[in-house]
């Protein structure tokens, strides 16, 4: 019986090869000299750390353009507010989401009911599982899911016929 899963899925190495790379653009920029700017990555959170809320602003712009070339979704971003901490600083911490949750494997289920599609949806851990009779019936359901605006980036791996 063909089936799929439906993920959604962040290229960590991707995600740290466009830190450096922002990183290095921001030190060797003009308007960022004699600055504590910098990016940090710690597990799935991107600190931005700068000396004016302005300059935040510039280095997630510059972090953004790294993580797109890199075809990195910017969808799977949840930025926080910009935070003046001690010594006049500021910071904005970045969370990258990857992983589709509990609710969300739900919602997209019952989507997949819904279609009236011969096929079966069950929530796997952070990963939903279609199947169905008919490779035409898997494929309607990427179009619908991708069609579906679910506000996470998803991606449909392990077809299998």
């Amino acid at each position: 019986m063909p089936s799929f899963d439906v993920v959604s899925q962040v290229d960590w190495p991707e995600v740290t090869n466009a830190v450096d790379q922002a990183n290095r653009e921001i030190r060797n920029r003009y308007d960022f000299k004699g600055s504590d700017a910098r990016i940090e990555q710690n597990d799935e959170i991107l600190s931005i750390y700068a000396d004016s809320e302005f300059q935040v602003e510039q280095a997630a712009d510059i972090l953004n353009g790294k993580l797109a070339k890199r075809k990195i979704d910017l969808g799977c971003l949840v930025p926080g507010p910009v935070k003046i901490i001690g010594g006049n600083k500021a910071r904005q911490e970045v969370s990258v989401r990857h992983g589709i949750e509990q609710e969300l494997g739900k919602q997209i289920v019952k989507m997949i009911k819904q279609s009236k599609l011969k096929t079966q949806a069950s929530v796997q851990q952070d990963q939903v599982r279609v199947s169905g009779k008919k490779r035409d019936d898997l494929q309607q359901v990427i179009t619908m899911l991708r069609d579906a605006d679910l506000g996470l980036p998803l991606q449909f791996v392990n077809f299998r016929d």
